[in-house]
C-alpha cells in the first residue's frame, strides 16, 4: 500500500469536501438559489421557504445537518415515497454492518497481530453470520411491511383496478377497440368495466406540447412587452390593416379550409393509429389481479396481461411497441451492454497503468523527469487514477438508461430499475474485478479458466489494489457527495438562465432522485467493504465516513431538492439484498484463498459451512419474503374491496377511472375557456368569437388562437412573430418622429 499517494488523495478530497459543504451552507440561504436547493418543497408545499434565506446568509452553518437528522422515517415516507425509505435503510444497514466490522478489526484482529498470533490459528466466528442474518431478516421484513402499507394506503390506487393488455390479435373487419370489448365482455363479463385504447400519436403529442409552450411564451410577451396603453399611430400594417395597439391577422378562405381539414384529418387518423395495447378496467382489485396473473388464451403471445403502472408512472411511448418484438429488444440490449462492458476494459487498463509508476516511465519515457518529482508521482499514482475512472463512469448511466428504454418498459420506474441493475453489474465488473485482474495479474488472465485458483488469485491481488480502492472511495464517495449537495449543474443552469439568458424561472421542472446511479454506488462500496475488510481493513473508516455523510446528504436532498413523481414500491430492496449476499459469499471465497495461502485447512474447513449457510439464508428470503415484492396479496385486496363497497366509495373509484390514464396530459393545462376562435368573417371574427367561441370551436373546428391576439392561429406563430417585430419598429419610428 502506497501511503504517500493515499495521503495525497485524502488531502485533496477532504479539502474539496470541506469547501463544497461550506459553500453549500451559504448558497442555500440565498434567495436566488431557492429553486435549486428547495425545488421539491416549493413545488409541493407552495411556499417561499422564508427560513432558507433570512439570518446569517453569508456565514456557513450546520443547521441543515440537524434538520436532516431530526427527520423521522414517517416524514421521509410522506415526503419522498417508499423508495426513499428503502434507500435510507440501505445506508443505515451498511453503517451497522461496517461499524461492527470496524470494531471487530480494532478489538479482535489488531490485538492478535500485535501479540504475534498467526492468522491460520484464528477461525472466522459464526456469530458474525448470525448477526448479519438476523439484521438482514429484520430489515427485509420491515421493508415488506412498508410495502404492504403502501398498497393498502387510505387513498385508493387506481392502478389496482387496471390491467395493461398487449398482443391483441388484429382483425380485418373490426377495430382494436371492438375486439377488446368483445373479448373481455365474453370472458370477464362479471368484472369487466370498460377499456381505453393507447394511440401511436407521438407527433401529435409533440405538436400539442409545442403549442402549449408557445401559448405561454406569447402570453408572457404580451403581458410584459406590449404596451396596451400606447396611442394608436397612423401607420397601417400591410398584413392586417389594424393599428399597432390592437392588430388582427386575417386569413383567406383557402387557409381556413386548409386549417380545418388538417385538424379534421389529424383527429380522424386516430382510428388508423390504434395500437395493440389497451388499459382494461375492472370492478374490483381482486378481479384485476386475477386477470393480470393468468394466461388469457392457449397462445402466451396473444392477449398478454400485466398489472398496469400508476398513472403518473406510465411510459407512453413504449406502450405501442409490438409485444412479439420485446424479446428481441431485450437480447439486443443485453448484447450491447456486454460489448460496452468489454470495451470499457480499455480505459480501465490504462488507468491501472497510471498506478504503476515503473511501467508508466518505461512506456512514456518523456514523462520520466516530471514523474521523478515526489509530489507529481504521488498525484499521478494516488489521485489521478480514481478521478479518470470517475470521469469515464459518467458515460455509463446515460447509456444504460438508453438500453433500458430500448427494452420496452411500460413505466418510468421499471426503466430506472432496469438501468439500476445494469449500472450495478457494470460497476461491479469494471471497478472491482477488472481493476483487480488488470492491476496485478494482467498477464495472468488465464486464471479464469481454472476456477479452483480464483480464491488464491483474489487473495493475492486485492492487497495490491487496496490503495486504489481507498482513493476511489474518497473520489467517487466523499467528493461526489459534496458535489451532490452543492448541485453544481443545477446551480450553473440556474445562473445562466437567470442572469445570461434573462429567462423567467422554470417552476415546472424539478429533478427526480437518480436511484439508478446512487443505489449501485452504495452497493459497490458495500462490496469493497466486505471484500477488503479481510486483507485491507484500513478501508473501513473511509467507508464509514462515506455512509455517515451519505446518510445526511441524501436525506437532505430527498426532503428538499428532488421530487417524487413515481415510486417502485420498495423494489430496490431485493436488488440490495442480492448484492449483499453476493458480496458476503465473495468475501468468504476470498477467505478460502487466504487460508490456502496460509496453509490452514482447519480454518478453510470452517469457512465452507458459512458459504452453505449464507446460500440457504438467501433461499429462505426468496421463498418467504421475495414474493411480497412481486405481487400483491389477494387477502389484502379483497379486504380493501369489501371495505370500499361497505363505505360506498366503489362508485366514486369507478368514476375516477374514466380520467385516470390521460395520454395527452399536456393539453389539459391550456385554459380553453379563455381562448377565442376566429371564423370566416374576417374583422367580424373577433366579435363573434367572443360571444360564440365555444359553439364555433365545436362546430367548425377552426384553429385555436391566443386570447390577447385575436385572429392569430397557433399554426402560424412564426408569421406572427415577424408581424410583431414589424409593428414594434413602426411604433418606435412614430415615437421618434
Amino acid at each position: 500500500m502506497k501511503i504517500s499517494g493515499l495521503l495525497t488523495s485524502a488531502g485533496i478530497n477532504i479539502g474539496l469536501c470541506v469547501l463544497f459543504l461550506s459553500l453549500y451552507s451559504v448558497l442555500r440561504k440565498q434567495p436566488a438559489n431557492v429553486r435549486v436547493y428547495f425545488g421539491r418543497r416549493i413545488a409541493e408545499e407552495h411556499n417561499r421557504l422564508r427560513e432558507a434565506f433570512i439570518l446569517e446568509r453569508f456565514v456557513p452553518s450546520t443547521g441543515w445537518i440537524v434538520k436532516a437528522l431530526q427527520c423521522t422515517e414517517e416524514e421521509l415516507l410522506a415526503a419522498a415515497g417508499l423508495d426513499a425509505v428503502v434507500f435510507n435503510r440501505i445506508l443505515v444497514f451498511s453503517i451497522r454492518i461496517f461499524s461492527l466490522a470496524a470494531l471487530l478489526c480494532v478489538f479482535g484482529i489488531l490485538p492478535l497481530n500485535y501479540f504475534g498470533q498467526d492468522i491460520h490459528h484464528v477461525r472466522i466466528p459464526s456469530e458474525s453470520l448470525d448477526i448479519f442474518t438476523i439484521g438482514n431478516v429484520q430489515e427485509y421484513k420491515h421493508i415488506a411491511r412498508l410495502r404492504l402499507h403502501h398498497h393498502t394506503r387510505a387513498t385508493p390506487n387506481l392502478s389496482h383496478f387496471t390491467v395493461l393488455v398487449r398482443g391483441i390479435p388484429k382483425a380485418t373487419k373490426e377495430s382494436c377497440s371492438n375486439a377488446v370489448d368483445d373479448f373481455f365482455t365474453i370472458y370477464h363479463a362479471s368484472s369487466y368495466l370498460f377499456h381505453q385504447v393507447v394511440y401511436k400519436v407521438g407527433k401529435v403529442q409533440k405538436i400539442m406540447t409545442g403549442a402549449k409552450k408557445a401559448y405561454k411564451k406569447f402570453k408572457h410577451f404580451t403581458d410584459t412587452t406590449v404596451d396596451h396603453s400606447c396611442r394608436a399611430i397612423s401607420y397601417r400594417c400591410c398584413l392586417c390593416g389594424a393599428s399597432s395597439n390592437s392588430f388582427q391577422l386575417l386569413r383567406t378562405g383557402l387557409e381556413q379550409n386548409q386549417g380545418k381539414s388538417d385538424l379534421q384529418d389529424s383527429s380522424l387518423k386516430l382510428d388508423d393509429q390504434e395500437c395493440a395495447a389497451v388499459f382494461v378496467y375492472f370492478r374490483t382489485r381482486y378481479a384485476a389481479l386475477v386477470a393480470s396473473e393468468i394466461l388469457q388464451t392457449s397462445n402466451p403471445m396473444k392477449w398478454v396481461t400485466d398489472p398496469a403502472p400508476e398513472p403518473d408512472d406510465v411510459y407512453w411511448s413504449n406502450l405501442w411497441l409490438p409485444y412479439n418484438q420485446l424479446w428481441i429488444r431485450r437480447i439486443a440490449t443485453l448484447l450491447g451492454s456486454i460489448i460496452f462492458m468489454l470495451l470499457f476494459l480499455i480505459p480501465v487498463t490504462f488507468i491501472q497503468g497510471l498506478s504503476q509508476l515503473e511501467q508508466l516511465q518505461q512506456r512514456l519515457p518523456f514523462l520520466k523527469g516530471i514523474l521523478e518529482k515526489r509530489y507529481m508521482s504521488q498525484l499521478v499514482t494516488g489521485y489521478l487514477p480514481s478521478v479518470i475512472l470517475q470521469i469515464f463512469l459518467y458515460t455509463v448511466a446515460p447509456l444504460m438508461i438508453l438500453f433500458s428504454t430500448l427494452e420496452g418498459p411500460i413505466s418510468h420506474s421499471e426503466r430506472k430499475r432496469s438501468a439500476c441493475c445494469k449500472v450495478l453489474y457494470f460497476t461491479v465488473w469494471n471497478v472491482f474485478f477488472a481493476n483487480v485482474l488488470s492491476g496485478t495479474v494482467i498477464s495472468q488472465l488465464s486464471v479464469l479458466s481454472s476456477p479452483k485458483d480464483i480464491p488464491v488469485q483474489l487473495a493475492k491481488a486485492i492487497p495490491g489494489q487496496a490503495t486504489f480502492f481507498i482513493t476511489y472511495v474518497l473520489t467517487s464517495g466523499w467528493a461526489s457527495l459534496s458535489s451532490e449537495v452543492m448541485q453544481l449543474f443545477g446551480l450553473i443552469y440556474n445562473f445562466v438562465r437567470k442572469y445570461i439568458l434573462r429567462m423567467e424561472e422554470d417552476t415546472e421542472f424539478v429533478p427526480s432522485f437518480p436511484y439508478h446511479t446512487e443505489v449501485p454506488k452504495v452497493m459497490l462500496f458495500g462490496l469493497l467493504g466486505f471484500t477488503c475488510s479481510v486483507l485491507a481493513p484500513l478501508i473501513l473508516p473511509f467507508l464509514l465516513v462515506y455512509f455517515f455523510l451519505g446518510y445526511v446528504v441524501y436525506r437532505n436532498q430527498l426532503l428538499n431538492v428532488y421530487r417524487t413523481r413515481y415510486d417502485t414500491g420498495g423494489l430496490y430492496w431485493p436488488i440490495a439484498h442480492n448484492t449483499v449476499i453476493f458480496s458476503l459469499v465473495l468475501t468468504q471465497i476470498i477467505c478460502l484463498g487466504v487460508f490456502g495461502l496460509k496453509e490452514s485447512p482447519v480454518a478453510a474447513g470452517f469457512t465452507i459451512p458459512l458459504i452453505i449457510l449464507t446460500l440457504l439464508f438467501n433461499q429462505y428470503c426468496r421463498n418467504r419474503l421475495l414474493p411480497l415484492f412481486k405481487t400483491s396479496p389477494a387477502q389484502d385486496l379483497i379486504d380493501m374491496d369489501r371495505e370500499d363497497e361497505r363505505s360506498g366509495r366503489m362508485d366514486e373509484i369507478h368514476h375516477r377511472l374514466h380520467s385516470a390514464y390521460c395520454q395527452f396530459h399536456d393539453s389539459e393545462d391550456i385554459p380553453l375557456e379563455k381562448i377565442q376562435i376566429v371564423g370566416r368573417g374576417g374583422d367580424q371574427g373577433s366579435s363573434s368569437g367572443k360571444s360564440n367561441g365555444k359553439e364555433t370551436s365545436e362546430e367548425s373546428g377552426v384553429e385555436l388562437s391566443h386570447p390577447t391576439l385575436n385572429g392569430l392561429p397557433i399554426s402560424r406563430l412564426r408569421h406572427a412573430v415577424k408581424s410583431i417585430t414589424f409593428l414594434v419598429r413602426l411604433q418606435k419610428r412614430g415615437l421618434s418622429g
